[in-house]
């Protein structure tokens, strides 16, 4: 979801977050004797998610949120989420939320929003036991302001990234990206981190686990997210492909996505995919399906 004319004055007063990793030796002891594989596979943790608050919407009229003209006066009130994957072999932060500067200015009223952020996500992985130096991977869904917020925090990690929203946030000719100030500004947050540029689907770890893949028209490379979950089986993590569950079952594309043609097609593959796997659908922004999840998928 894009915010117009958002908040340029909260951003331009956040600054960057300095990210320590301090790692203490261990002391010497007598080797152990080398553990049989199956006993180490064993001891591996399995894949599971920790469901992260990283802001509120409330919205006063939804009309822009259906081209049908059908959700004019209608009020509700979105999530803003993100998702640590937790996997054997590293971590990856999906979607990046508000901006983290919100935590202390208080909630910011623009036209028909109203954005808040309780806490940050650098104090939500404290609350894990666990520093932004812990993040192997950062992933967006796509680039709007709600999802990008809080990349000042988590520099230390490779941003795994669609190549069509890279050329949106950082074009290949060094031109300025075609939207506000402010927005940029968070764009520009991302141009130092470390960086694999993909088309078509990301197996971040290899094994089939936790997948990303194209579903373009709300942004030209908007992605979703596909994890298999040793007790939840498959599930899939909309981005914003949908906004609410109604938006799913009536197949409403917001008046401010870059194509409704290219949207809707999405839509028919990403269901497509959700049937041949039978998986649980994550709509992101719909307290509905966060709050049922209990802030951890496994």
């Amino acid at each position: 979801m894009r915010l117009r004319h958002t908040l340029r004055s909260l951003l331009l007063a956040s600054s960057a977050a300095v990210l320590v990793a301090a790692c203490a030796p261990a002391p010497e002891q007598a080797a152990a004797p080398e553990a049989p594989a199956a006993a180490t596979e064993a001891s591996s943790p399995a894949l599971y998610v920790d469901v992260l608050d990283c802001g509120t919407i409330a919205i006063s009229d939804l009309d822009a949120f259906s081209s049908a003209g059908d959700y004019a006066g209608i009020t509700d009130t979105f999530t803003d989420t993100c998702y640590l994957i937790n996997h054997p072999d590293g971590r990856l932060l999906w979607d990046l939320g508000v901006p983290g500067i919100l935590s202390v200015a208080g909630p910011v009223v623009q036209d028909i929003f109203t954005v808040s952020l309780s806490a940050t996500i650098t104090e939500q992985l404290e609350a894990l036991g666990l520093t932004p130096a812990d993040i192997d991977y950062v992933a967006i869904s796509h680039s709007h302001f709600d999802h990008i917020g809080q990349a000042d925090q988590v520099q230390g990690a490779t941003w795994l990234v669609h190549q069509a929203e890279l050329d949106v946030m950082i074009p290949a000719d060094g031109s300025t990206p075609q939207t506000s100030a402010d927005q940029i500004a968070l764009f520009n947050a991302f141009s130092g981190m470390k960086r694999e540029v993909f088309t078509g689907e990301k197996d971040v770890f290899g094994d089939g686990s936790v997948v990303i893949f194209e579903t373009p028209g709300h942004t030209p490379g908007h992605t979703s997210l596909q994890l298999t979950l040793p007790e939840s089986g498959p599930v899939l993590l909309t981005g914003d492909l949908y906004h609410r569950a109604e938006s799913r079952t009536l197949s409403r594309v917001p008046r401010f996505n870059s194509n409704e043609e290219t949207t809707l097609a999405s839509m028919a593959i990403f269901e497509a995919r959700a049937a041949e796997l039978g998986a649980k659908i994550v709509i992101q922004h719909d307290p509905s399906d966060i709050d049922a999840l209990g802030g951890v998928i496994r």
